[in-house]
């Protein structure tokens, strides 16, 4: 049995630790700080680190992590310069098998916040990076609304028991702003009371299911009339498409 755990890392990320007692890989490593301390203190080997984008907060931890555990791994998206010297590049649809751990995982491309960003998806479990947010998505640094909108309709229809390991604790706000959106959502409004009493508690969010956020996440949502409608009076304009409405919802929540 392989156990996933989160590692706090700087104000709001979350560095995923897969092990199965013995070895570990981790994910998006932005601190090497948080996974020293997890693998002296679970007594854990770190055979692979693998990496969804190319951004610091997901990277900077990688090299000193070599410098311990120089047997590490690392995996990271073809698409975009390799974190390291000797990174394995990765494409859309190649299969992986984590070292070590033997975890199994399909490799997804999923352009948008970055345009070479990649999922990776096995055994009823998403390491989505900051593709898909829960109650939300990742911001559109280098690709287009289009992109993002497929992207996010290529994990949204994966099983819907999948567990999706996001790479923030974003929640809170995303479900504020999506309450703006579907104020008479019912399943929004119970998933908002839920999310609520784990945060005082000091409780991750995450991670969250694929069916959990295609009925609160409006990102997932821009097909629905009532999500179009409340996008178009924000925009002022009529929105005909449904990556239309997802870009609508996008700039609204920059500005939310």
């Amino acid at each position: 049995m392989l156990n996933v755990s989160p590692l706090s890392a700087f104000n709001d990320n979350y560095i995923w630790l897969i092990s199965n007692g013995r070895q570990a890989a981790v994910v998006d490593p932005g601190d090497a700080a948080p996974v020293r301390t997890a693998l002296a203190e679970r007594g854990l080997e770190l055979t692979a680190i693998l990496i969804t984008h190319h951004h610091r907060d997901h990277t900077g931890g990688i090299a000193p992590l070599l410098a311990d555990w120089p047997q590490a791994q690392v995996f990271a998206p073809a698409a975009e310069p390799l974190p390291v010297p000797g990174a394995r590049s990765l494409a859309d649809g190649e299969p992986l098998v984590l070292p070590g751990i033997g975890l199994e995982l399909a490799v997804l491309a999923v352009p948008g916040h970055t345009l070479g960003h990649l999922a990776y998806h096995g055994q009823d479990m998403l390491f989505c990076g900051d593709t898909m947010f829960s109650g939300g998505c990742g911001r559109l640094f280098e690709g287009t609304p289009v992109q993002m909108h497929q992207s996010l309709a290529r994990l949204a229809a994966l099983p819907g028991h999948t567990r999706v390991y996001c790479a923030h604790e974003y929640t809170q706000a995303n479900l504020a702003f999506c309450h703006a959106v579907e104020p008479d959502n019912p399943e929004l409004k119970k998933y908002m009371q839920k999310v609520a009493k784990l945060r005082q508690q000091g409780i991750p969010s995450l991670p969250t299911s694929i069916d959990q956020e295609k009925a609160v996440n409006v990102f997932l949502r821009a097909h629905l009339a009532g999500v179009r409608a409340r996008a178009q009076l924000q925009a002022m304009m009529e929105l005909n498409e449904d990556h239309e409405v997802f870009a609508a919802l996008r700039r609204w929540k920059d500005d939310f």
